[in-house]
């Protein structure tokens, strides 16, 4: 009964952060007395998506680390330099266009995983990209965050290095762990950890709307416009590499997930903890959105028969 009511809370969890959301925007105080809690709810969320993997997902990046490889250099050049390029093409303010770099210098999001699986896309190859994206993110978001964002804001690259390491590589290392030595107790609650994952996404979107009230009806349509424009300008050049490199038609579809997936999380905690409220705008109408539209894809390829 408990696992059926986790799986419901987990599949439709865009409901909730609409929700909790409007509750946020309505009722902002308790969700900003929940602000200094931030770094620890997503350490828990990685400590969780830590325990999901196995030495059999490391295995798999090692048996075939070029599609990996391809996959990983598509992540981190389509979308940061595509959010540069929609920053200047709708001309965003700084915060904004500092937010949306740093969203798609994120890595690749664990709920692409849920996502090609539903899209009959390559689930393991899945596993294997946001596993290699996650691992090299602490120096790579702040990198290429400080390459492209620098002319519009001082960027902090080596704070924002310690932040990524302390919340995303020590807790994710730390849930592989207690999977390997703790397994039987470990898979007795596993079900519980997406839960987790979900309740952290909700928390921090309705963080971020609670910060920024008075801001949304300024800001949201150019914001949502220019999100929107890079998340499928994403899916589709991931689609595209996958097939410049004539991989198989699940695959092409994982790429197009992942790539037009991003942690937003991610993005919205770096940028409220280095850059402001305002950047963290763009991270969190991009959760909204490419889960919506990764949503709506899956759907559509279910449907469709794989040319393999």
């Amino acid at each position: 009964m408990l696992k059926k009511i986790l799986t419901f809370y987990t599949k439709y969890f865009v409901i909730w952060v609409i929700l909790f959301g409007l509750v946020a925007y309505f009722f902002p105080k308790p969700f900003k007395a929940l602000g200094p809690a931030m770094d620890w709810f997503f350490a828990l969320t990685m400590f969780g998506i830590g325990t999901v993997l196995k030495i059999e997902d490391f295995k798999r990046i090692a048996a075939k680390p070029t599609i990996v490889l391809i996959g990983t250099c598509a992540q981190y050049t389509i979308m940061p330099f595509g959010a540069f390029g929609i920053a200047k093409l709708f001309n965003l303010p700084p915060e904004a266009a500092v937010g949306l770099i740093l969203t798609g210098a994120a890595p690749d999001a664990m709920s692409s995983t849920v996502i090609c699986y539903i899209a009959e896309a390559d689930v393991a190859y899945s596993v294997s990209l946001t596993t290699a994206s996650t691992l090299i993110c602490p120096l790579v978001t702040p990198g290429l965050t400080f390459l492209l964002a620098r002319s519009l804001l001082e960027v902090p690259f080596w704070q924002m290095v310690l932040s990524v390491i302390k919340m995303i590589i020590l807790p994710l290392f730390a849930g592989f762990g207690a999977r390997y030595y703790f397994k039987e107790r470990i898979e007795k609650v596993l079900a519980v950890f997406p839960a987790i994952s979900v309740t952290f996404i909700i928390f921090i979107c309705s963080l971020v709307i609670a910060l920024n009230k008075d801001r949304l009806g300024q800001m949201t349509g150019l914001v949502l416009a220019a999100c929107l424009a890079l998340n499928i300008f994403g899916m589709l050049a991931g689609y595209g590499v996958g097939a410049a490199f004539r991989m198989e038609e699940d695959r092409r579809r994982t790429l197009a997930i992942g790539v037009g997936m991003q942690n937003a999380g991610l993005g919205m905690v770096l940028a409220l903890k280095h850059f402001g409220e305002e950047a963290a705008l763009p991270a969190a109408a991009f959760v909204f959105i490419c889960i919506i539209t990764a949503s709506v894809m899956a759907e559509i390829w279910q449907r469709q028969p794989r040319t393999n």
